[in-house]
């Protein structure tokens, strides 16, 4: 029987077959691949092109305004680099090429708890750049304020806690590769420097680095997060914190009753559950739930200026870069990430110019029209 992890990989666009071209296939599929058949990582996709753009004329499109604001802050284009950790098998310069890329388009960077690189080390490349932590909620609660309190003193000025891993879907092709860069060593930046994870070390990682990783692998994640387990995370900061990973308007309704500053809608681009609805279809009835009482951005399929374009006008705030960047990175470090950005950003900007919009503020869904 051949399983979803042994068939060859069908290349979404250009870019992903130049980075397949690039680094080690096991890498490429912990990079590209998705859960179980990875029927919601396809669908991801798929529900784009169900949504049309429906453009008004004689607008006058003289000047196009790409920015928005977000939590008071003024970002130059409603898009943020998602969270994603262990980009060293990209590219030996990981997180730190990536951060650098992110700083010269003027870009958010979400950093995530399992990178490469200790979160002051991408805080040094980022120097002033905007820049937000994620946050997986460890099964040491020492741990979890460690992290939170260092993202702090670092200058990040969000926490996104994701809360769709509270244990790892079924990657197939991670299994039959028999890998995990977590394993090797590729996503304890923030772990190997951090005084509370070291305290639980019967020796220090570099007298024992396996026991260190294997500790991480052990604790990185908390089966038991929970509503109530939530509200621990709220008393260790007052940054605004947003939940990455909802997709029922349940789930949203009671982030509001807790106090939560944002919502990422996300199913984690298709890599937990497996047979699950895409994220873009999750968000009208999200939007409807929150309204404009706190930010709501999307994550999960997007890749194209016009695709951005679709999630504004559906109701997001804004949107995370997630595989088009690393895509960008295996191929040529910090040029590729800034160049996969600089083409969105361009995509963006032309398709708002005809479809007769000046601002983000003027996107919605009279903008769609669903075909």
């Amino acid at each position: 029987m051949i399983t979803t992890a042994e068939i060859q990989p069908v290349f979404e666009n250009v870019l992903e077959r130049k980075a397949y071209e690039k680094i080690r296939r096991e890498a490429f599929d912990y990079i590209a691949r998705g859960a179980g058949i990875e029927a919601t990582m396809k669908e991801n996709l798929q529900v784009f092109s169900k949504w049309k753009i429906r453009p008004r004329v004689l607008r006058n499109v003289t000047k196009i305004d790409l920015s928005c604001t977000v939590f008071n802050e003024k970002l130059s284009s409603p898009i943020l680099f998602a969270p994603i950790g262990v980009q060293r098998i990209a590219h030996p310069e990981g997180e730190l090429a990536s951060a650098r890329a992110a700083k010269a388009v003027n870009i958010p960077f979400v950093v995530s708890s399992a990178s490469s690189f200790s979160m002051e080390e991408i805080t040094n490349e980022l120097g002033d750049g905007s820049r937000w932590f994620q946050l997986y909620c460890s099964l040491e609660d020492s741990i979890t304020r460690s992290l939170v309190q260092r993202a702090e003193a670092n200058g990040y000025s969000a926490i996104v806690v994701t809360v769709d891993t509270p244990i790892l879907g079924i990657r197939e092709t991670d299994a039959h590769n028999q890998y995990s860069p977590l394993e090797e060593g590729e996503g304890c930046g923030n772990y190997l420097t951090d005084p509370a994870f070291c305290a639980l070390l019967e020796h220090s990682p570099e007298e024992d680095m396996e026991a260190a990783l294997q500790k991480q692998i052990d604790i990185i994640d908390q089966p038991g997060l929970d509503w109530n387990e939530l509200k621990k995370v709220r008393e260790m900061t007052n940054l605004p914190i947003l939940l990455k990973g909802i997709l029922h308007p349940e789930d949203a309704k009671l982030a509001l009753e807790h106090n939560i500053d944002g919502i990422i809608v996300s199913n984690h681009g298709g890599r937990q559950l497996d047979q699950c609805m895409a994220s873009l279809d999750a968000l009208p009835d999200i939007k409807q739930i929150v309204q404009d009482r706190i930010p709501i951005l999307l994550d999960s399929g997007i890749r194209t200026g016009g695709d951005v374009f679709k999630a504004l006008a559906l109701g997001a705030d804004a949107v995370l870069l997630g595989r088009p960047l690393i895509y960008g990175l295996a191929i040529s470090g910090e040029e590729g990430v800034k160049q996969v950005v600089q083409k969105i950003l361009h995509e963006l900007e032309i398709s708002m110019a005809l479809a007769g919009v000046r601002t983000i503020s003027e996107i919605n869904s009279d903008f769609l029209f669903k075909g």
